[in-house]
This record gives C-alpha cells, sequence and structure tokens, in this order.
C-alpha cells in the first residue's frame, strides 16, 4: 500500500487514490464537491488545544507540537488511528488530504508516520 500526502487546496486526481481528509475543520473555503474526499477522518486529527496552541507557535516549536500529537495518537486518540490504518489496508493508494500551508510541518506528516507503522 502507497501512502501520499496533499494539500486540500491542491486539485483532487484520480492518481491520488482514497482520499482521507485529516483535519478536524472542514478546510476554509472548498466546496464538498471539488475536494472528492472518501473518508473524513477527523478523529485522528490534532485534539482543538493542540491545533489552537500550534496555530499561536512560532515555527521553533515544531518539534513540540510533533511531540504533542504523536502522545495523542499513541493514547487517547489511539482506537481512531488503529480503526483509520484498518480501513486503508483496504486500497492500493491513499492520500492524506490536509489545509495547513507549510507541507513539511503539519500534522499529517506526523500521522503518516503513525499510519506507516500501523500499515
Amino acid at each position: 500500500m502507497q501512502l501520499r500526502r496533499k494539500r486540500a487546496y491542491d486539485n483532487a486526481e484520480a492518481a491520488d487514490g482514497f482520499r482521507v481528509l485529516v483535519d478536524r475543520l472542514w478546510p476554509r473555503g472548498l466546496a464538498k464537491e471539488r475536494t472528492e474526499i472518501d473518508l473524513w477522518a477527523k478523529d485522528t486529527a490534532p485534539s482543538p488545544e493542540l491545533r489552537k496552541a500550534w496555530h499561536a507557535a512560532s515555527d521553533d516549536d515544531w518539534g513540540v507540537y510533533a511531540d504533542r500529537y504523536r502522545a495523542e495518537l499513541e493514547n487517547e486518540t489511539a482506537p481512531a488511528l488503529e480503526e483509520l490504518a484498518a480501513e486503508l489496508k483496504q486500497h492500493d493508494l491513499v492520500t492524506l488530504v490536509y489545509a495547513a500551508h507549510d507541507e513539511e510541518r503539519n500534522h499529517a506528516v506526523v500521522l503518516e508516520q503513525a499510519l506507516s507503522e500501523l500499515l
């Protein structure tokens, strides 16, 4: 199984395979029809508290944020993560869709790592 990441604001393509929105909130300004989302896995997204803390933090705090999100995925979000992994195993190609502007420092990167360990 192949796992990819893509911004929600980029056009959906057939080459994306099974598209999973991994944000807790729907991406601002996007019509649901345009995004072509197959599954919305909002229960695996960072908690509202962590999301708000991250938006208020500097870029230098990325490691702290990523560690806190990993801790959520290992604890309170673990059942949702396992359920998502079970669903993704049914598909050959999966694209994790997220709205963040930074393509290298966002929760989808951490989630992709966590899912790779389960898959």
